[in-house]
């Protein structure tokens, strides 16, 4: 049987680069007995092999199927331990768990006095680095240890691991409420997407204002500050509120500055900021700003000393050709950003194991939406078919729904009318399903099916018309957020002006410079 890249073992053996691989037969090596043993046949044979096949892996080796299981797992526990140990994988964490670990073996053998030496140790490192989870677990046990290691300081002692204890814990209980309610909202955005109406509105800001707990700001550390500048962003972002997100993801950004050894602990929360407010000026569409921003965030990361591993590497693939893509959407210069699609194509390739379906669809829709800026509507419809074909995708419904409106404007200019009612009905129904039928959406699916009653003459009167009524939603609350997935306006004028939209969008662009 036949199983596909997906197999966790297999992904994992397949993420291995050369000194890794090197690291794990050496640590495997280092007892005689391992050198023909299954689990060391079966890396070999993983190794070596494109796909995952059990069938091929059983008639490689002298593994039962009945032991294949058990095989696999001692494997992959074996891989991860011999990773631990690798030099490139040690951070500050792995340190002061492996110093806590030392602790409680001497704390098991009796040694109280050297166990709390290195815990003491240990802690100050934790709090240093604000790993203040960790530095409560070693509180804790500094206290069940004070307890049977009598010593002449005991009363003092007590207090202070009380106390100190005592600020940990209201420490991480803010950071717990906060993270909650950062990836609640974060959640909420990933499946449904900007708030649709005044009711949603509101459910959200109640759920914000509920969940979000009382502290003294001057009071936080980087750890708690960083998870409450993420949670006034998502908020911010479903709200639409984008002046609000550029405040708190340059606030989020500018915490790298103020903690500045926090940025090789925590790589991957300064990229995400980055992330955040780089697409926080784009949605305010200042192309200036995007450039400074975009040009001193690829400086940093192309920095020697930048963090690197597989994780920062996959981000910074994600995030740099994201908006390289997105700066050609705000001046129109989409046939320069069409350039940029093979090497993306090939790169998805690479990091498919590493990158989630959701963010390959919304390369797609970035894709789609280069195409139908130059004119080339049938392959903008070959990309968003990507997307509507995709029956496994359950996350952001507003992308879901958005391609679909994309996809009929496609067809119409296309020429390919003989699909154009099938595709109305199916969009329609499907709008409806995700509750997702808006004024813009009800206007455009209502026009597209009177085309075929306008006469030739009365075309840009009609196209006038449509423009006219959509406007008056430019800067509704709720209506607005059709326009930042699809700038049908600039389209309708490339209609009445008898211009190429990316000429419309240049020319809006360069009269607010």
């Amino acid at each position: 049987m036949t199983k596909d890249q997906k197999d966790n073992l297999f992904a994992l053996v397949k993420s291995l680069n050369k000194s890794e691989k090197r690291q794990f037969k050496l640590y495997v090596g280092r007892l005689g007995v391992n050198s023909d043993s299954k689990f060391l046949n079966l890396f070999t044979v993983l190794d070596k092999s494109k796909n995952y096949d059990e069938v091929s892996i059983l008639k490689s080796t002298q593994i039962k199927k009945q032991q294949l299981a058990n095989v696999k797992a001692h494997l992959y526990k074996q891989i991860l331990i011999s990773l631990k140990l690798n030099p490139s994988h040690q951070n500050i964490r792995l340190q002061i768990r492996e110093q806590l670990d030392f602790a409680s073996i001497l704390y098991h053998k009796g040694l109280y006095k050297q166990s709390l030496k290195i815990l003491d140790k240990a802690k100050d490192v934790a709090i240093v680095n604000e790993e203040k989870n960790l530095a409560f677990e070693i509180v804790e046990l500094e206290k069940i240890i004070e307890a049977q290691y009598i010593t002449r300081s005991i009363s003092t002692r007590a207090d202070e691991l009380t106390i100190q204890a005592k600020e940990l814990s209201e420490l991480n209980v803010i950071t717990s409420k906060l993270s909650n309610l950062s990836l609640q909202l974060y959640g909420i955005i990933l499946k449904t997407g900007y708030v649709k109406n005044e009711q949603e509105s509101n459910e959200v800001t109640q759920y914000f204002n509920d969940r979000l707990p009382d502290f003294e700001i001057s009071k936080l550390g980087f750890r708690e500050k960083l998870w409450f500048y993420k949670a006034h962003l998502w908020y911010s972002f479903l709200m639409q509120d984008f002046l609000s997100c550029y405040k708190y993801a340059s606030k989020w950004v500018d915490l790298f500055n103020q903690y500045p050894d926090m940025l090789h602990l925590n790589p991957v929360f300064f990229l995400k900021g980055s992330n955040y407010l780089l697409e926080s000026v784009f949605y305010v569409n200042n192309k200036p700003k995007f450039v400074e921003v975009f040009s001193k965030f690829k400086a940093q990361i192309e920095d020697s000393n930048f963090p690197k591993d597989e994780n920062v590497q996959s981000l910074t693939f994600l995030y740099l050709n994201f908006h390289d893509i997105n700066k050609h959407f705000i001046d129109g210069s989409f046939q320069d950003g069409l350039a940029l699609i093979p090497k993306i194509e090939l790169d998805l390739i690479q990091f498919e194991n590493r990158i989630d379906e959701h963010h390959t669809m919304v390369f797609y829709y970035k894709f789609a939406s280069l195409h139908f800026g130059v004119g080339n509507n049938k392959e903008c419809i070959r990309y968003l078919d990507k997307i509507i074909s995709n029956k496994s995708l359950s996350m952001r419904e507003d992308l879901l729904c958005f391609s679909r409106v994309l996809n009929l404007v496609a067809h119409y200019e296309a020429g390919l009318d003989y699909h154009l009612e099938t595709l109305l009905r199916s969009t329609y129904k499907f709008l409806i399903k995700m509750n997702d039928l808006h004024e813009v959406q009800k206007e455009m699916i209502k026009f597209i099916k009177g085309l075929q009653d306008i006469y030739p003459q009365d075309l840009k009167n009609a196209f006038r018309t449509l423009r006219d009524t959509l406007k008056t939603f430019e800067e509704h609350p709720y209506e607005r957020r059709a326009f930042l997935y699809l700038d049908i306006i600039s389209w309708l004028e490339s209609k009445i002006e008898d211009k190429p939209v990316s000429d419309i969008i240049r020319e809006k662009y360069l009269a607010k410079i």
